[in-house]
């Protein structure tokens, strides 16, 4: 059965987010994931964990000046310091939290910069990276965007994403596989799921059109949960969608698809 975690950057939005974690507990949670723990007091973030008996099971290293368009600085080859320091401090957070994995947004194509520099430079801070954490235990996982949503982002589609994290060749470095973007992009997610399985580190769900909850869209997540379990995925199902309705209204469909939380 999946080990589904709440996203709490994108659900229970009617709320605070501290107080987010109480409502995940509520709707029946074990496991959170959120973007980003920076721009709040980490103390306090982590007694909550430990206050709702909740586990944390992935966040993002430090992407820039979000607010301003960043969207990770990895491709930046006049970044790599700010982006070693996000790295040293993404780890001290880690460790308070034990969470044992962290994603990298990489960040977005600058046509005044040579693509092959960028793509250079994020494969030297992406091996980076996965040494750094590794030393702590932590593994790295990388995502795609889809175009459509993000445009210019350096990774577009799970094919682009395999092929960097072959380039990077580094055994701590795993793909997180987002379902929605996924879609967008390629499609084939069953057999691209089942032949990559060894590669993916964490995934992540929404429904197609709008990013909302399952059974709102195109994708069969009834089929695909029970394929995931059939190939021998046992990593977290990141809830990381737009619900339609309150978030409580919105997990209806875990117990019509023969699950619980």
């Amino acid at each position: 059965m999946p080990k589904f975690a709440a996203n709490l950057t994108m659900l229970y939005t009617d709320g605070p987010f501290v107080e987010r974690f109480a409502r995940a507990q509520a709707s029946g949670f074990r496991f959170v994931e959120y973007l980003f723990p920076y721009e709040h007091d980490i103390s306090v973030l982590a007694n909550e964990l430990v206050k709702r008996n909740l586990t944390q099971v992935l966040f993002n290293l430090p992407a820039g000046n979000w607010g301003a368009g960043d969207r990770g600085v990895a491709v930046f080859p006049d970044r790599i310091a700010e982006f070693r320091q996000g790295v040293a401090r993404a780890i001290e957070v880690a460790q308070l939290f034990k969470v044992n994995q962290l994603n990298c947004l990489v960040g977005k194509r600058d046509e005044k910069i040579p693509l092959a520099d960028q793509r250079r430079v994020m494969i030297e801070n992406l091996r980076y990276a996965a040494s750094e954490l590794g030393k702590h235990d932590i593994r790295l996982v990388i995502e795609m965007l889809n175009p459509y949503d993000m445009p210019g982002f350096m990774i577009a589609s799970p094919r682009e994403a395999f092929a960097i994290q072959d380039e990077a060749a580094s055994p701590n470095l795993k793909i997180q596989y987002d379902v929605y973007h996924a879609q967008r992009n390629e499609g084939e997610l069953a057999n691209t799921f089942q032949k990559n399985l060894a590669r993916i580190g964490h995934v992540q769900i929404a429904d197609n059109p709008g990013r909302h909850q399952p059974g709102t869209g195109e994708i069969n997540y009834r089929f695909l949960f029970d394929w995931m379990d059939k190939v021998g995925y046992t990593g977290y199902v990141g809830l990381e969608y737009i619900p339609e309705g309150t978030t409580e209204q919105s997990l209806g469909w875990i117990g019509e698809y023969g699950y619980k939380l």
